[in-house]
């Protein structure tokens, strides 16, 4: 389990929890594009309950440094929840957001920790961005975080060498099988993005970690393998992922 940070207080809380457990749970620091400045966001997201409330992200100033010590924790395996999120923009937004990821690249470099990106109706732009800065790229670069790309965002992502992940949503659409069907199974990965989309048959649930089961079953289904193979391969893409 890596549990994702997309604050500096959640990225801390990551790391406490990880370190709770002596193996098995794991940590991923960063500041999410939404975060970068104060903005809306919707709360039909997040299923039933207190959670559902659609609520205002703070704004967060990206504080190189601070990040750069809590990724050097060695309960760290990755660097985000970062990247680019246009579901709400301004050209102001834009920019500080170009800003605040090409630091979470940076870092990513430095302390030679895989990228755990966010990407929201911008794939051209972070694709460019991640071609710019191509030279920073580890060599097993990280996952795109809920892919929602296209066919061919998928294999010019393919070529930069990340692997992708995919949670409850698949479970209830059609709109991911073609580009599942493409992906080769050893960059698959499984996720739940909790408490968002829980998956069938916990619609309109908040979601939680124990409901990947479903997910993993749904992508055995779409590659054409055992539940069995599905999962000791994304265990296998994780290992070498995140190097744990």
């Amino acid at each position: 389990m890596i549990n994702v940070g997309t604050q500096r207080d959640t990225s801390e809380g990551a790391i406490k929890t990880a370190e709770a457990f002596e193996t098995g749970v794991y940590a991923a620091v960063g500041l999410h594009p939404i975060h970068t400045e104060k903005s809306h966001h919707d709360g039909k997201e997040l299923g039933e309950g207190e959670a559902a409330q659609a609520f205002i992200s703070r704004g967060e100033e990206f504080d190189y440094e601070v990040y750069k010590k809590l990724a050097l924790h060695p309960k760290v395996v990755a660097i985000g929840e970062c990247g680019l999120d246009y579901y709400r923009l301004s050209e102001e937004t834009k920019r500080k957001q170009f800003e605040v990821f090409e630091q979470h690249i940076v870092l990513a470099h430095e302390v030679k920790k895989p990228l755990m990106i966010h990407c929201r109706n911008a794939f051209p732009d972070l694709i460019q961005l991640l071609t710019t800065n191509y030279q920073l790229l580890n060599t097993i670069p990280g996952v795109i975080h809920f892919f929602t790309g296209t066919v061919e965002n998928t294999k010019d992502l393919l070529e930069l060498g990340f692997s992708f992940t995919f949670g409850g949503v698949t479970t209830f659409t059609r709109d991911y099988d073609a580009v599942l069907e493409y992906l080769p199974l050893d960059r698959i990965l499984s996720e739940t993005d909790a408490p968002y989309v829980a998956p069938v048959p916990y619609r309109g649930k908040t979601n939680e970690p124990a409901y990947v089961v479903e997910v993993v079953q749904k992508l055995a289904e779409i590659k054409g393998v055992s539940e069995e193979v599905m999962a000791d391969q994304i265990i296998k893409n994780a290992e070498r992922v995140f190097k744990v």
